[in-house]
């Protein structure tokens, strides 16, 4: 019998029984390291890895947060503020499940002109009468540094419907905070904490994987729509007080969400947004994500929790390499390059 691969023509010689075994098993071999091609969707990259369980949400709720403060008002984070507010009114409404959108809220399908900030979005929004509370768990990335008073990355970024905070992972060029915005009084940062050495330390597990923060925000009274904002310490295994409020949610939206969102102008140098370089090794990721209804909580699912978008177009966000993955069923979604 001739070897596997071998001529039958009248030269052909039969190799020995070992040489013969030793074809056949490099030939296996590459049979199995062949790699796969994988589908061409912007959904199957792979996620960051979860390397911590999220918190529970029952855990004891007793401290306050290290580092928090009232922001001092200053010309570069009141731009910042501005831009967000700006941003927020603009898309108000039906206007959110439209992309791409500007400040001014009208649609463009190619690079705006210089100057011009784009403002888009992306993850999920939970709906109308499916939560009074809502609790995530967001990377933080200490490294990423924003150059330019026009651009700001605000991801991740969350709110519950008809809450009156919105908690958000900053990264403007005053430096990296975590906010908490105020929806039903100053409409602006209440409260920010700046991404150090020691928010790090009590607010992220620090075992060496992808760096978390786990944020939770829940409404105690519905008479008078108190909420509050916490955040998870790992020194402690307490939830922290971040921020309370009541009163009437002014963002004009009736859904929640948890999302990426970006506020950005184009770099003539590159002819892509500023922070498509400069967030080019940061990946943005939202685990965990869980609805509270009824007193219990459950992950967010697409009966609850709907993809603003399935498909989104990287160049919308001004950033051609950027890759959109639903990592889990609406309760988990990264971005990254």
């Amino acid at each position: 019998m001739n070897s596997p691969g071998l001529s039958t023509g009248s030269r052909a010689r039969p190799l020995p029984p070992l040489a013969a075994l030793i074809l056949t098993a490099v030939a296996l071999i590459t049979l199995v390291t062949v790699p796969l091609a994988a589908p061409a969707t912007a959904t199957t990259h792979q996620a960051t890895a979860r390397t911590t369980p999220p918190p529970s949400p029952t855990a004891p709720h007793t401290g306050v947060v290290v580092g928090a403060r009232t922001p001092a008002s200053t010309p570069e984070r009141a731009q910042a503020v501005r831009t967000f507010l700006a941003g927020r009114r603009a898309v108000s409404g039906p206007a959110w499940t439209h992309h791409p959108r500007t400040p001014h809220g009208r649609p463009t399908t190619s690079t705006p002109p210089a100057g011009q900030v784009t403002h888009n979005w992306w993850g999920v929004f939970p709906q109308p009468g499916t939560h009074d509370g809502i609790m995530a768990t967001h990377t933080v990335a200490s490294s990423y540094t924003v150059t330019d008073a026009d651009n700001v990355t605000y991801a991740p970024t969350t709110k519950a419907q008809h809450s009156c905070m919105e908690v958000v992972t900053a990264y403007t060029n005053t430096g990296n905070e975590i906010w908490a915005w105020d929806w039903c009084g100053t409409i602006g940062p209440a409260k920010t904490v700046p991404i150090d050495d020691s928010f790090l330390k009590n607010y992220t597990p620090g075992n060496g994987g992808p760096a978390a923060y786990s944020v939770q925000m829940v409404q105690d009274d519905a008479t008078a729509n108190r909420w509050s904002a916490y955040l998870y310490n790992y020194r402690t295994a307490a939830w922290d007080l971040l921020f309370r409020q009541s009163g009437t949610d002014q963002s004009g939206l009736d859904h929640g969400w948890d999302m990426f969102e970006i506020y950005a102008s184009v770099n003539p140098a590159t002819g892509e947004g500023y922070y498509c370089t400069e967030a080019r090794d940061t990946t943005f990721d939202s685990s965990a994500v869980q609805l509270r209804s009824n007193g219990a909580w459950k992950p967010a699912s697409p009966s609850d929790s709907p993809w603003t978008d399935a498909n989104p177009d990287p160049n919308a966000f001004l950033c051609p390499p950027l890759k959109f993955v639903q990592a889990g069923s609406n309760d988990h979604w990264t971005v990254h390059q």
